[in-house]
């Protein structure tokens, strides 16, 4: 019996077929689906002078936002085209396909490529006010729409707020008794038994309307006669599939403790709905026997627009010619640059010798959210989209199939903080495939200035398969890593990873890597991963200059290591060591300088048509990544059925195929 998706084991049937069946229907699809998306249905259309009322089947009548491209209920087969020129500050979520065709986003008309921004612009002097000094802080968003709640203050039955409990946890929702400082009308929740999980125990009310876009503010105060760290409440549906309703995946978390505090969140809602859901998950946090009094929540619509609803994890001064420095203590506020995102009150503060709209051109702050969130989805493409300014990933989001990525830009993404307080783990990447994700396909993009990773599928599981995924003829440079890969545990699986034909410069030398609590520089980061690994290739690539190691492959045995179908590339690094092992079978350090290259070789019988040279480009200060004539990378390359270079030349144009995404044309 055949599945659907070409995997060994599909995600979506379950069923199994053999390695060279999967890979031979895979790579089949893969090259139709890369010159054009079938059955196409409807195409849709996009322009900044379009109308949300329209139709959008025509030039002539495009809608205008993102938000009606999300909205609208796109079938297998539909193109939605975006105006080249024309940019947007929203986040595409996008709709999956089918067997009978991708849902694809892609442009039209004549210019630059359609730009989608994870970013607020504050460039008027308005945005900013002094703060003290040389401080400079953004409007605080405020609440002056219509209120959510139906009864802000509760009820005296709490007739519109629930308690759940389950897996033996247990706690009592009832009113509070008056004190001083809280009124009658307030509620408590008593914990009996704390759970194992925040979903064990719940206090939610549900049932309100929100629209895709928008922004709320939650407010509420709080104390516990146990201190404790409560997560901040998940805006979400009412029902299975118990999905978030809002376009930030991190929400933060609140210390409550004995004397009455507020907590404020905002909220950006991802959909329109009618049956959004605030959710206290309280199961793991709670202390046992602690009383938790809650008073005059408020739920409201927020008017206006520039909102900084989440950590803002980079600033783009002058049209990328300089980056903010991100700090994580408002004390550390020294220098012309230096901010602070105040998560507590939604504001940045900035150091700066005057108002920054007057000392900078242009302000940009990238808000900790996927540009583009792809979580769940399949059977989708991307092609001619410029993609900048996200401080969480360009493109992410877990559990996805069928995705290509093909001809678009990636650039200034990453920053954001991951978890919220004084911590220093940033995101983010350009093109992510993280948790379970096969058959996918990254080609011909430009990434750079990325924080993390350029390119990455990983995971942390359990039991994930990451299958069938390459990357080709892409161009990379100024990120911190130019590939990462890793998948735990031992009971993941990762099958079929192809990184080939890729031009890769300057690892570690971009805007993140001196605010970086790990600096690093690698162009293939290759963290532990105990997962079982088959077909891991990478070849026919340039990896020139790194500010830490070109080759990074950190407790791996010896054995993966040996594994890896690695070859034919070409490797520049002026000093330091280029390839670092941990020979964890030794428990030593196995470093290789570019001048011990042949020794590496000897010792791991690895890589036997791989060159060390400079690659030989004809500009990389200006991004121009063509191969002079005379490089060491013409015909060094290995055929390994890859016909075309990122430009659409034929391969090869000499005796065999040349190294990198470019083919020298003769």
């Amino acid at each position: 019996m055949r599945n659907r998706c070409g995997a060994k084991r599909c995600l979506s049937c379950g069923t199994r077929r053999t390695n060279s069946a999967a890979r031979s229907a895979w790579l089949a699809g893969l090259a139709v689906a890369s010159l054009a998306t079938l059955a196409v249905a409807e195409d849709y259309y996009v322009s900044n002078a379009g109308d949300d009322r329209n139709d959008g089947r025509s030039p002539d009548k495009p809608w205008r936002t993102i938000v009606r491209v999300n909205a609208h209920p796109l079938q297998p087969g539909d193109v939605v085209r975006l105006k080249r020129g024309d940019s947007w500050r929203e986040q595409l979520v996008p709709r999956s396909g089918g067997e009978k065709g991708h849902v694809t986003y892609s442009a039209y008309g004549s210019g630059d490529k359609p730009l989608l921004l994870g970013s607020v612009e504050k460039n008027d002097p308005k945005d900013w006010t002094r703060d003290s000094g040389n401080i400079w802080v953004t409007t605080q968003p405020t609440a002056t729409g219509k209120e959510l709640l139906k009864n802000p203050s509760f009820a005296a039955d709490l007739a519109e707020w629930n308690l759940h409990y389950e897996q033996g946890a247990k706690a009592v929702l009832a009113r509070d008794t008056a004190d001083a400082d809280s009124p009658p009308a307030a509620c408590r929740v008593t914990c009996a038994k704390p759970g194992q999980s925040g979903s064990h125990i719940q206090l939610y009310t549900s049932g309100m309307a929100i629209e895709q876009g928008k922004v709320y503010r939650l407010i509420f105060r709080a104390k516990s006669t146990k201190p404790f760290v409560l997560n901040y409440p998940n805006l979400m549906s009412s029902g299975p599939p118990w999905i978030g309703y809002t376009s930030s995946r991190w929400l933060g978390r609140k210390q409550i403790t004995t004397e009455w505090a507020t907590g404020e969140k905002f909220y950006k809602a991802g959909v329109t709905a009618k049956d959004a859901r605030l959710t206290f998950f309280l199961g793991d946090a709670f202390p046992e026997g602690a009383i938790l009094h809650l008073d005059s929540l408020s739920f409201a619509e927020c008017e206006g627009s520039g909102l900084l609803t989440s950590d803002v994890g980079n600033i783009i001064f002058d049209g990328e010619k300089s980056c903010g420095v991100k700090k994580f203590k408002e004390s550390e506020l020294k220098t012309q640059g230096d901010y602070w995102y105040d998560e507590d009150a939604h504001v940045v503060k900035l150091c700066s010798a005057k108002n920054p709209a007057e000392h900078y051109a242009d302000i940009e702050c990238a808000i900790r959210e996927h540009v583009i969130d792809q979580s769940g989805k399949c059977y989708v493409v991307y092609e001619l989209l410029a993609v900048k300014y996200g401080a969480a990933h360009g493109i992410g989001g877990g559990s996805t199939h069928h995705i290509i990525v093909r001809d678009c830009d990636f650039a200034y993404i990453g920053g954001g903080d991951q978890s919220g307080g004084e911590h220093t783990v940033r995101f983010g990447n350009g093109v992510e495939f993280w948790g379970t994700a096969h058959d996918c396909l990254v080609e011909r993009c430009r990434l750079w200035e990325i924080y993390d990773a350029a390119l990455t599928n990983q995971s942390s599981g359990p039991n994930t398969p990451q299958i069938n995924i390459v990357y080709r003829n892409n161009l990379i440079w100024n990120s911190e890593y130019s590939f990462e890969y890793w998948n735990r545990p031992e009971k993941s699986e990762t099958r079929n990873v192809r990184f080939e034909n890729n031009t890769c410069l300057f690892a570690g030398y971009g805007w993140g890597h001196t605010q970086r609590p790990d600096p690093s520089g690698r162009h293939l980061c290759f963290y532990t991963s105990p997962a079982r690994a088959t077909d891991i290739c990478v070849r026919n690539n340039v990896f020139f200059e790194a500010k830490g190691n070109a080759f990074f492959c950190w407790t791996w045995p010896r054995q993966a290591i040996l594994d890896l179908k690695i070859d034919h590339n070409a490797w520049h690094q002026s000093s330091g060591a280029m390839v670092r092992f941990w020979n964890k079978d030794k428990a030593k350090d196995a470093s290789y300088e570019m001048a011990r290259f042949q020794a590496y070789q000897k010792d791991w019988g690895m890589e036997p048509h791989s060159i060390v040279a400079d690659p030989d480009l004809v500009d990389p200060t200006k991004a121009d990544l063509h191969l002079k004539k005379g490089s060491p990378c013409i015909d060094a390359g290995g055929d390994y059925g890859l016909k075309a270079d990122f430009e659409g030349t034929p391969r090869p144009q000499g005796k065999a195929t040349d190294i990198g995404a470019y083919e020298f044309k003769q």
